[in-house]
């Protein structure tokens, strides 16, 4: 048996369309782009969906739109509190528009931020919370939201590895101010490399646009929130510099793949909910192995293991063994991230302590979830771990 990490969720509808970008001899972001972002933004309940070039770059240009409104933008300074596990490009983009970082613990049970911490974490210097939807479980944003109702702090989700994961029918990723998606190859639906923000701030979803392709104003409308109005030369607009922006602009044949995976998302989420309800099935009373709680309604990213302390074998005695029997695993995404020598360039504190962190950071993985049904693999698992528990 080979247990893969990630699959292709391709078929012939994705060559086919990007043949017709191919005939069509367009290839940097346009109307297909334009058509996927429409698309997707009906999908999750949005009113403004924006494609990027990848999922950081979604991440990066949240947190830089936050920086160029006219009211209540973020200052250099300002402090953000986030998940102490996530993976790197969560934190990257805080640092470096010069944002102080608060790492909080997270929940053994869910590996979302820890909703008590997070409230007694909340101080005067705190603007802005980054929650992170970690493998495809919604945080619990009816709590958040109390914690922070009356606050003039800002709510913002890293929902990259949570596509399709719901709260009381809510998509995850539209209870901030704005949320960031992937569409990576190993994620629910593959664009290649390819990523989204989503927001109902119409200033923000001008300010996307033009941070998006260089800053400047030939993408925004005539009349938009961020340089007024537009003059009527085009010549003039063409190149004419508003923000201090990026190049993050998604391919077409990126945004026509989008448009073909997305008649296939509800499908895949489906199918990833029945593998799941395999795995908890199996899993779920695991003498010397926890798994992640469910909040609302997971669309289930992939399956964590984490190994508890009773356990016959260490976590990396474990890693080793699975992947000689062909199983695929990871680490849980970036594990205890405030670890990381990365560190000495951020401007950072960390409220208490981080244990559960550590715990996921020494003891944790995760094996693939996938598009079609993996009932026989789930159980082929659970019997090779059996063997290497009981052969220790």
């Amino acid at each position: 048996m080979h247990y893969p990490l990630a699959s292709t969720t391709w078929d012939e509808a994705e060559y086919a369309a990007m043949q017709r970008v191919i005939q069509s001899g367009m290839f940097s972001m346009g109307k297909e782009v334009a058509t996927f972002e429409k698309q997707f933004a009906e999908w999750v309940g949005s009113r403004f969906a924006v494609m990027v070039n990848s999922g950081s770059s979604a991440n990066l240009a949240m947190i830089a739109a936050l920086m160029f409104r006219k009211q209540g933008a973020l200052q250099a300074g300002d402090e953000v509190i986030v998940p102490a596990v996530s993976w790197s490009t969560t934190y990257y983009p805080l640092q470096q528009y010069g944002l102080k970082v608060k790492f909080v613990d997270i929940d053994p049970r869910t590996l979302n931020i820890d909703v008590e911490q997070l409230a007694a974490a909340i101080g005067p210097q705190t603007r802005a919370i980054l929650t992170v939807n970690l493998l495809g479980n919604p945080n619990d944003f009816n709590w958040i939201s109390q914690v922070i109702a009356g606050r003039d702090i800002l709510l913002l989700e890293d929902n990259c590895e949570s596509m399709g994961a719901t709260l009381a029918g809510k998509q995850a990723g539209t209870f901030g101010l704005m949320g960031t998606y992937s569409s990576f190859f190993s994620h629910h639906i593959s664009t290649m490399e390819g990523g989204l923000v989503v927001t109902d701030d119409e200033e923000l979803y001008h300010i996307l646009l033009s941070i998006r392709a260089h800053g400047w104003t030939r993408n925004l409308p005539k009349f938009n929130h961020v340089c007024g109005e537009k003059s009527d030369n085009p010549f003039e607009e063409s190149f004419r510099f508003v923000l201090p922006g990026y190049n993050l602009r998604p391919l077409e044949l990126s945004g026509a793949i989008g448009q073909e995976q997305l008649k296939k998302l509800d499908s895949i989420i489906t199918t990833r909910r029945e593998n799941a309800a395999h795995f908890q099935a199996v899993f779920q009373h695991h003498p010397w192995l926890d798994i992640q709680q469910e909040i609302g309604q997971s669309s289930w990213f992939g399956f964590a293991l984490i190994v508890k302390p009773n356990a016959p074998i260490t976590r990396d005695t474990l890693v080793t063994k699975l992947a000689a029997a062909n199983v695929d695993v990871r680490p849980i995404v970036a594990g205890n991230f405030a670890k990381n020598e990365v560190m000495k360039w951020f401007d950072y504190t960390i409220h208490g302590e981080l244990k559960n962190a550590d715990d996921i950071d020494k003891n944790g993985l995760f094996v693939g979830n996938h598009h079609y049904y993996i009932k026989e693999e789930i159980i082929e698992l659970h019997n090779i771990i059996y063997r290497i528990g009981k052969n220790q």
